[in-house]
């Protein structure tokens, strides 16, 4: 399992893009931990314009995750990335392969890889 961190706002909806694209592409579990960046005003000066952002727990962060490409390679440079996933996303057979939940958990938001749950 890995932990990734969202920095995020309400009613953000290339945040919304980024979950939906991590749940299909990570192939591991991953626990997602959601910051509210509304909340600081170091975190709105540091993403207000960037969001989403998501950073690994080393801290690498990656900016424009809902763009399945940048989320792909990002996953994939550290072993994360559901090869299979990423090639029927890209060849258009999203209706082929299981479809990925998440549920919540003391808190935070679980994505299971498709056959995990």
């Amino acid at each position: 399992m890995i932990h990734l961190t969202l920095y995020t706002t309400l009613g953000c909806h290339l945040c919304e893009a980024l979950e939906h694209w991590l749940g299909r592409l990570a192939g591991v579990e991953v626990r997602l931990s959601r910051v509210e960046i509304s909340d600081d005003e170091a975190l709105m000066a540091r993403y207000g314009v960037r969001i989403p952002v998501l950073a690994d727990a080393s801290g690498n962060e990656l900016d424009r995750g809902f763009e399945p490409e940048r989320l792909a390679a990002w996953l994939g440079e550290r072993g994360w990335l559901d090869e299979a996933a990423w090639r029927a996303a890209r060849e258009g057979e999203e209706g082929r392969s299981a479809p990925r939940g998440a549920e919540m958990r003391g808190g935070r938001r679980y994505l299971s890889p498709a056959g995990k749950r």
